[in-house]
């Protein structure tokens, strides 16, 4: 019996039409399924960010309750009413939970300072009311304790800068908008980088503000937030 040669053993298939729609892949979901999983991944991130601001507002109520940061993560799991494995679903540990507090602090006194900066059509205007406002917001006040900022700041500072730096952001952002703005309007000197300008300006208003409120010499005479600006404005060179 002849053998076939292994030409005649291929099966030739016909040519698709151009107009049939493409083969779907085994592999490929249903977009049914994908609806049904995205909905799901929807549905817990959003149980996990009601977790999340439960346990923040329940340690801001103990921290305002006891004046400072000296509580422990039982307190706060116990005063949100949910539970321990919950809490370090969400957070390494009371650390992290303090850390996102001041993130949170910092962010809304951005959101704060934006605001009031909206009132003023020229750039250096908003600058201006920015600036002071940072100063202010920046003093320490005898009559409200905010230990995240006197006790928790600090500490954060020396031990973990990578950590503030994050925490400063959403001011750096705000701060480098301004001067952007005031730069394109020409009320800037040539040359000036934006961000850089901002970066020393928010560290000098913040460093000035929180030293203000030390007993010496210039307590009778604290340093206002005009003189502020005028420093950060002008400098000190009579060029």
């Amino acid at each position: 019996m002849a053998r076939r040669s292994p030409v005649q053993s291929v099966r030739v298939l016909p040519n698709r039409p151009a107009s049939e729609p493409p083969v779907t892949s085994p592999s490929e979901e249903p977009a049914w399924k994908q609806r049904a999983v995205e909905r799901s991944i929807k549905t817990a991130k959003l149980r996990a960010a009601q977790r999340v601001q439960r346990f923040l507002d329940a340690a801001q109520a103990i921290i305002i309750e006891k004046g400072s940061t000296d509580f422990t993560v039982q307190e706060v799991v116990d005063r949100s009413r949910q539970s321990l494995r919950s809490f370090y679903l969400q957070f390494d540990g009371k650390h992290e939970l303090l850390l996102a507090l001041f993130e949170d602090a910092l962010s809304r006194s951005a959101d704060q300072i934006r605001a009031a900066t909206g009132g003023h059509e020229e750039p250096i205007e908003r600058l201006k009311v920015a600036i002071q406002l940072l100063f202010e917001s920046s003093r320490p006040d005898p009559a409200a304790k905010r230990p995240l900022f006197t006790d928790f700041a600090p500490r954060l500072l020396v031990s973990h800068p990578s950590e503030v730096k994050v925490a400063h952001a959403p001011l750096l952002a705000l701060l480098t908008e301004l001067m952007e703005e005031a730069s394109a309007a020409g009320q800037l000197r040539d040359g000036i980088n934006p961000k850089r300008m901002a970066a020393m300006t928010m560290q000098t208003v913040m460093f000035v503000a929180q030293s203000s409120g030390d007993v010496d010499e210039n307590a009778a005479n604290p340093i206002t937030a005009d003189e502020v600006w005028d420093f950060c404005a002008h400098g000190f060179a009579a060029v």
